[in-house]
């Protein structure tokens, strides 16, 4: 059997119940895909997006709903080393993607101030902008990430320490720059430990971020994911009732909240309750 084969029977054979079941639950759960739908699959080249890659893949070849896939893979100007990598992944996995060029690491270089203080930032929106563009182009209609449950959990954490506020990573959002289109992240239930042991087992080797505007292993989201870790030490299921709590939340037992912009206080109700 060819090598990228046994790597597709090891999602739904031996990470069947942690990778390949949440990975369908979640595109069930939140109705991420209808039938039509052209998805652009964004690689960054990280173990994340090719797996997801292949996920969708083996969807689209045995599910019931009729769809199209594009493997989209975004050069932000990665060193040569790095694009290798990323080439040589797509060939071990058997997967047929369209490269393009943007210049997103030399605009975030230069642009100091932003990227000195907010460098994941800037770049995360420049590279969404570009990958939906992209992706227009090719016809698609939605995008995928290849965000999973421990980026969730760290959104959900990063917001309240650093922004003072409780907020999630949504698994589905509508474009509000490019009219039609739609981000999916069919991950979103998948640890990310599982997705490390899947790639481990089938000795594959990915990328990380490549950046070359931020030290790696630097940065706020590396600090929460540090802040995860020691805390499932603490409390094992700590992680899996962060992620719940945003599907959980008790209106009644909150002080204020905001919906489509507008603020909402406990005291807007609270002396009609009393009457």
């Amino acid at each position: 059997m060819e090598r990228y084969r046994v790597i597709e029977k090891s999602i739904i054979k031996r990470y069947r119940k942690p990778i390949w079941a949440k990975f369908v639950r979640a595109i069930n759960d939140f109705d991420m895909i209808q039938a039509g739908d052209k998805i652009a699959v964004c690689i960054s080249g990280g173990k994340d997006s090719m797996l997801l890659a292949k996920c969708l893949e083996e969807l689209k070849r045995h599910g019931k709903v009729p769809f199209e896939l594009v493997f989209l893979v975004m050069d932000p100007g990665y060193h040569p080393d790095n694009l290798k990598q990323i080439q040589d992944n797509l060939a071990t996995l058997h997967l047929d993607a369209h490269i393009f060029q943007s210049n997103i690491f030399e605009v975030a270089g230069a642009s100091r101030d932003i990227a000195r203080d907010h460098p994941c930032y800037l770049c995360a929106r420049m590279r969404r902008g570009n990958l939906y563009s992209e992706a227009q182009k090719l016809g698609c209609n939605k995008i995928a990430l290849g965000h999973h449950m421990n980026d969730v959990v760290e959104t959900i954490l990063m917001n309240m320490i650093y922004n003072g506020q409780y907020a999630s990573m949504m698994p589905k959002l509508h474009s509000t720059n490019f009219p039609g289109m739609e981000l999916i992240r069919p991950l979103y239930y998948v640890r990310e430990n599982y997705i490390k042991a899947w790639a481990k087992h089938n000795d594959l080797t990915f990328i990380d971020c490549a950046c070359s505007v931020t030290k790696k292993g630097s940065g706020k989201r590396q600090e929460m994911k540090q802040l995860v870790e020691h805390l499932v030490t603490l409390y094992p299921d700590s992680e899996v009732n962060i992620m719940g709590s945003a599907s959980r939340v008790n209106l009644n037992m909150v002080v204020g909240y905001q919906k489509q912009g507008k603020q909402v206080s406990f005291l807007d109700d609270y002396q009609k309750e009393e009457k």
